[in-house]
């Protein structure tokens, strides 16, 4: 079989204009139709900030925004959940309809050289915040499941086919799993939580890397089910009798979703919480171009599958006013707005991090007087 990896073509800046989405339900897969919405109420002498993309980050960008208009009432900011792919499509936009045009994107999985060159405007990545991928699953009766590197992978791969396989049930002695049939539920859009997954699988398996390795599109093996977006996911394995799917902790939080422990590199079973997220974090420096991928953390007690997600700026604007306020939305967001991330089951940014995302702006700053 040919390696196949799929990435998600750019071509976008653009958005459909809808005030703040603010969480869809996880009980259907959202429509992510592109029927004109209606244009919000600008106050006089405002400004309206239109946003596209992840929908990794979505719940706390929602709380971000919908806070930080409270403080600054002439700031409009609406962001549409509509996937990396779609948010990288109309960033770069190329051919985009006029309603879908956007003032930023935002992507889990960072714009490469390629997709740079073909923004006009230029572009420039911040990460502004961090979270878990996990993977969620169905088994009424099964708690405290614990998945090794070789079956979450043979999973994935189409080669573990049943919960009663020898390979789960070695590492979760005395846990009675049923004789039933896996159901893997993937994405079916251009997605940067599946570049974050797929990049890890990359990192751990040959036989994944031979097969596929990191894209924000897979020709997924076997008889998976599809969604859209990390709701439809979520939504897809909680009406799903012995399912599983990743999706961000987030979304299998608010649909109340059982997680799977993972194995990490040292061969602990560790759970996505706030302190081991933030652990796989801790040691690492961000580069000049903002690309920072963990693939596979180390440290003895990190969750082995953690990203950042990055918002995308346009390096010149045609308004200043744009700019500007763009550069103060997203100095709150990584600075006051750090504190809400965890209590929506995101990981608040390293101090190192931090820093450099803040220098990023101020050098925006600096090269637009």
């Amino acid at each position: 079989m040919t390696r196949r990896s799929f990435r998600a073509a750019g071509v976008g800046a653009a958005w459909l204009a809808a005030i703040i989405l603010c969480g869809c339900s996880a009980g259907a897969v959202p429509n992510k139709s592109s029927d004109a919405r209606p244009t919000p109420t600008i106050p006089p002498g405002g400004v309206w900030l239109r946003g596209a993309g992840a929908t990794f980050p979505s719940v706390l960008y929602n709380e971000w925004f919908r806070l930080y208009q409270l403080k600054h009432p002439d700031s409009v900011i609406t962001y549409e959940a509509v996937g990396s792919g779609e948010g990288v499509r109309r960033f770069i936009g190329s051919n985009v309809k006029i309603e879908e045009q956007v003032d930023f994107g935002a992507s889990d999985a960072a714009l490469q050289d390629d997709q740079i060159a073909a923004v006009a405007a230029g572009a420039r990545l911040v990460p502004v915040t961090a979270g878990s991928v996990v993977l969620a699953y169905n088994l009424p009766d099964v708690t405290d499941l614990k998945l090794s590197r070789i079956a979450y992978v043979g999973i994935l791969l189409g080669q573990i086919k049943n919960w009663s396989d020898p390979r789960i049930a070695r590492s979760n002695p005395g846990l009675h799993l049923p004789n039933l049939t896996i159901a893997t539920v993937v994405r079916q859009d251009g997605s940067g939580t599946t570049f974050a997954l797929t990049k890890h699988l990359d990192a751990i398996s040959e036989s994944w890397r031979a097969l596929y390795g990191p894209a924000t599109l897979v020709n997924w093996p076997g008889n998976s089910m599809r969604a859209t977006g990390n709701e439809g996911v979520a939504a897809l394995v909680k009406q799903s009798l012995g399912s599983v799917g990743y999706v961000g902790y987030e979304f299998a939080k608010r649909a109340q979703l059982k997680t799977a422990r993972l194995e990490n590199r040292a061969g602990q079973f560790v759970g996505p919480t706030e302190r081991s997220s933030t652990t796989a974090l801790s040691d690492v420096e961000l580069p000049d171009n903002m690309r920072l991928y963990v693939s596979d953390p180390p440290q003895i007690d990190a969750y082995p599958i953690v990203t950042l997600t990055w918002i995308l700026l346009y390096r010149q604007y045609p308004q200043t006013r744009t700019a500007a306020e763009l550069r103060d939305l997203f100095k709150w967001c990584l600075t006051e707005g750090q504190q809400y991330a965890a209590e929506l089951g995101y990981v608040p940014l390293p101090a190192q991090i931090r820093q450099r995302a803040l220098q990023a702006l101020a050098d925006a700053e600096a090269s637009t007087k």
